[in-house]
């Protein structure tokens, strides 16, 4: 089935669910009822929160009105009538009112149920054959707190039963990968609710992943010509203003103090970018001092929504791998192909790249006030951009109003288990900040020029790189990763004396993510617990081991392979480890 008729068909068997609630709630209120990527919702206004025992019984009477197959029958009204026909419908109403006056209102009925939709359907409600309802949950009205807390009903639908077993087995998969469950089965992170929500708590295995990838990012940029910059994590109201954040950005902000009462107030910083142009701006510049590439590991601060975050991918405090490149016209491209590539390496060396979608974000002329600059500025600065992506064969798809207030952008986008999109890397040209901030170089001629800025991320926010991974591995990160890469598992406790002694090899080689399990238990117990903690190596010690000078080896992914002496298995677990094997 093409993936239009697929999306009729879910469009179709919302509709049909939309309908079985109706009849089992006849008091709820219809808000709106999509096709999405892997499915379909129904968002209804009700005091009773749906259970799951609510969503079997939904489905039963789905199946009843499947089998009534009733016709689904498309017609229009005037605006009038159709108000006349909503007025029980506050939502249908609401979305009535703003369509354009004098538009033919279009509706679809199938039996006693009739929806404002401007469609398309299947023609019979017996064609919705093989669906599942999958989960209840709230969700504010058109997407903002400040609506009404609905009530959403998802669910999917296939053609067939066979497609909508694999899918749902599928996603019994993607359960067992979820980061939010499976990152703290492994003791990666933890949330508290004295700490406060979307502030996640990385816990030591979990803190040593991101200290590995920070050690390698930060090397990385070095060789490529970066310079670390350190910067405050907050600042005076005057530095945002400047920047624009504190007109465009304020909302989504932590801001510290009363501006009616405080001679200073200080808010966090949500990004680096006016920070760093404090270092670019310490003394004068001259065409010799471009390209200046800044970067830094940084902490930021943004003011999410409650009903936006999700485990480690969407928080209100998180660390980046930031980013700010000052260069002359001339140096645009090749700089900013210089960013990408890294950004490439970085996804390709985490087994990522495969994952990944381009998002040329541009601007909303007719939504003007969401941006700074001139409608010449952003033509200029989005010209520019194409023809460096063009150049670059980069297959990207355009996103009108995803720019950011100060320029256009490419997005790396990433789908998590539940196919769910965000950004993971971020590079954007900007035209605009170098002359609100008087960032100025001395050209050849001699006369005083504004850089255009690289604003970039390399690997992106650390905390969803290690929620991408953790799904991604289903937390049997490659050995360099590994936040343990060796457990030493003496069989009787006359071995543990020889163990700890190869414990302090390893550690002299530099491997040292290793555990001694010198525990009092069977060597199978201390195997199993080692398999389910995903270690990549297993190293086992008896009487023979010991009297041949060798340690039995046991690899996550080949099992035993048999036995060496301390150095080759140094020898080989230390080229995996330089080279990032997968």
């Amino acid at each position: 089935m093409e993936m239009n008729e697929l999306q009729t068909l879910r469009h179709s068997a919302s509709h049909v669910m939309a309908q079985a609630v109706k009849r089992l709630f006849p008091d709820v209120k219809l808000a709106i009822g999509p096709a999405i990527d892997n499915g379909f919702y129904y968002d209804f206004d009700t005091e009773h929160p749906f259970t799951r025992e609510d969503l079997d019984a939904i489905e039963k009477e789905m199946k009843k009105i499947a089998k009534e197959n009733l016709k689904i029958e498309h017609f229009e009204l005037p605006r009038a009538e159709a108000l006349e026909l909503m007025k029980d419908e506050p939502y249908k109403t609401e979305l009535i009112n703003e369509l354009p006056e004098g538009e033919t209102i279009s509706f679809y009925k199938q039996g006693e149920f009739v929806d404002l939709c401007a469609g398309p359907h299947v023609n019979y409600t017996g064609k919705i054959k093989a669906y599942k309802l999958l989960s209840a949950t709230g969700a504010y009205w058109r997407g903002s707190e400040k609506n009404k807390m609905l009530q959403r009903i998802y669910g999917t639908a296939f053609p067939n039963k066979t497609e909508l077993e694999e899918h749902l087995a599928a996603l019994e998969e993607a359960k067992k990968r979820d980061h939010n469950k499976l990152g703290r089965e492994l003791e990666l992170f933890t949330t508290s609710e004295l700490i406060g929500q979307g502030l996640p708590i990385l816990l030591p295995k979990g803190a040593r992943i991101i200290q590995t990838l920070q050690r390698f990012v930060e090397d990385e940029e070095q060789k490529r010509g970066w310079q670390l910059t350190k910067t405050p994590l907050m600042a005076k109201s005057d530095l945002y203003k400047l920047s624009g954040h504190w007109d465009h950005y304020k909302e989504g902000m932590f801001v510290l103090g009363d501006e009616e009462k405080d001679k200073e107030v200080f808010a966090l910083r949500p990004m680096t970018c006016p920070f760093q142009y404090q270092a670019y701006l310490n003394r004068g510049r001259s065409y010799r001092d471009l390209p200046m590439r800044l970067n830094e590991t940084s902490t930021l601060f943004r003011n999410e929504a409650s009903g936006e975050m999700h485990g480690l991918i969407r928080v209100r405090q998180f660390t980046i791998s930031e980013g700010h490149l000052m260069c002359t016209p001339e140096q645009l491209e090749d700089e900013f192909r210089g960013c990408l590539e890294l950004a490439i390496y970085m996804l390709k060396t985490l087994g990522l790249y495969e994952d990944v979608s381009y998002r040329f974000s541009q601007w909303d002329p007719d939504d003007r006030e969401k941006y700074i600059g001139t409608e010449e500025q952003w033509n200029e600065a989005q010209d520019t951009m194409k023809r460096i992506l063009d150049h670059l064969n980069i297959p990207y798809v355009i996103g009108i109003g995803e720019a950011a207030f100060y320029g256009p952008k490419l997005d790396i986008q990433i789908k998590n288990v539940h196919g769910k999109e965000d950004t993971l890397i971020t590079l954007q040209v900007d035209q605009m900040l170098a002359e609100k901030f008087g960032m100025e170089y001395v050209d050849k001629d001699g006369t005083k020029k504004n850089p255009y800025i690289i604003h970039r991320t390399s690997i992106g926010c650390y905390e969803r790189t290690l929620a991408l991974l953790i799904e991604k591995y289903a937390g049997a990160f490659p050995t360099w990763l590994a936040p343990v890469q060796v457990k030493l598992l003496p069989i009787a406790d006359r071995h543990a004396d020889y163990m700890a002694e190869i414990k302090r090899k390893l550690a002299d080689k530099g491997i040292l993510r290793t555990e001694l399990d010198d525990r009092s238990e069977k060597i199978g117990y201390k195997i199993r617990e080692a398999q389910l903690e995903k270690v990549p190596y297993m190293l086992i010690a008896g009487d023979k081991d010991i009297e041949a000078g060798v340690v039995s080896v046991r690899s996550r992914k080949d099992g035993d392979i048999g036995s060496m002496t301390i150095d080759e298995f140094i020898e080989k677990i230390t080229e995996e480890i330089e080279t990032k094997a997968r």
